[in-house]
């Protein structure tokens, strides 16, 4: 599939900086986390509906 090395990483990094500022990049990954951890429980609680013999 896709290998990510570091010059990617990098560059990515430089573009998000670029694009959206050092003021506003904490914000966001802090929204990515909460969105990251509530799929996780989401999918943890999904399983817990299924009926029981």
């Amino acid at each position: 599939m896709f290998h990510i090395g570091w010059p990617e990483l990098v560059l990515i990094a430089a573009v998000a900086l670029i694009l959206f500022g050092p003021n506003r990049l904490p914000e966001i990954a802090k929204a990515i986390g909460k969105s990251i951890q509530a799929l996780k429980k989401g999918l943890q609680d999904k399983g817990d509906d299924t009926p029981k013999p």
